[in-house]
């Protein structure tokens, strides 16, 4: 990724410089390679860094080079780290933002890339014209340090909770020899209505007001009942559906069985 945010700048005509702690790396790049992260960071009031995680950036960056400078942190992670990160920037008179890139690497630079930034508002406005070349999708979320990496973690936490459905679907499928491809285009037309649920479940926590017209929980307990009926038959593991259940049948006994799936969102367990 460090590789697609150096060529993105360079494509953009932002003169660049780059340091990567393998040697070797980046000489393909239309930028400058330097000697050490020190002199990168010397280089330009903005500073860019994508590594494995938070512990692995702050252990490599300079705060005597930092100081005076906005660093645009990629690395990815919680919100608290996000914060710690930004605690630590301030102590050494660095302007911190911190980013979240949702794309993969081929699409950085194009209109594709979506990605998030938190921080201060001046610093990332007066950076805001470079940093478009990693791609126009970008959001603001606000000062909060930790607001990109919230938002990243809830969207990833629906994404990979969902696509874990997706993988067990066609478990089922093949153990009642339907073929992934058949099965496949009806998954996507169910998912048609995805969209519109979110709407109606985001008005119901945002209200506070969870009507059951479209189905309560206790049917939607009723259905799961019938999909882990099929499973545990084909010996298949129930985990993550059993696991939602389990959270289903918590709002039942809390008696909110009456109320519509949004219930779900403002309970804290």
């Amino acid at each position: 990724m460090g590789h697609a945010l150096a060529a993105a700048f360079a494509a953009a005509n932002h003169p660049t410089i780059v340091w990567n702690r393998t040697p070797g790396k980046g000489t393909d790049l239309d930028a400058t390679v330097a000697g050490t992260a020190a002199g990168a960071i010397a280089a330009s009031p903005l500073v860019i860094v994508c590594l494995l995680d938070y512990q692995v950036a702050q252990s490599l960056l300079d705060a005597d080079a930092l100081k005076g400078r906005t660093l645009v942190n990629f690395c990815g992670g919680s919100p608290q780290q996000a914060r710690a990160m930004a605690t630590w920037a301030a102590q050494h008179g660095i302007d911190y933002i911190d980013g979240v890139i949702v794309s993969t690497p081929a699409a950085i630079g194009s209109p594709e890339a979506a990605l998030y930034y938190s921080g201060p508002r001046d610093a990332y406005e007066t950076h805001r014209s470079t940093l478009s070349a990693l791609g126009e999708n970008a959001n603001y979320l606000g000062r909060e340090p930790g607001r990109a990496a919230a938002f990243d973690a809830a969207l990833q936490d629906m994404l990979w909770t969902s696509m874990s459905g997706v993988a067990h679907m066609f478990a089922l499928a093949a153990v009642e020899n339907i073929a992934a491809a058949d099965i496949a285009e009806h998954a996507k037309a169910m998912l048609g209505f995805f969209p519109d649920m979110i709407d109606m479940l985001a008005e119901q926590v945002a209200t506070g007001h969870f009507p059951g017209d479209a189905g309560t929980i206790t049917s939607t307990a009723a259905i799961m009942d019938h999909i882990l009926s099929a499973i545990r038959e084909k010996g298949l593991d129930d985990g993550v559906l059993g696991a939602a259940r389990a959270e289903v049948q918590r709002a039942i006994d809390a008696g909110y069985g009456s109320e519509g799936f949004g219930r779900l969102a403002a309970l804290n367990w």
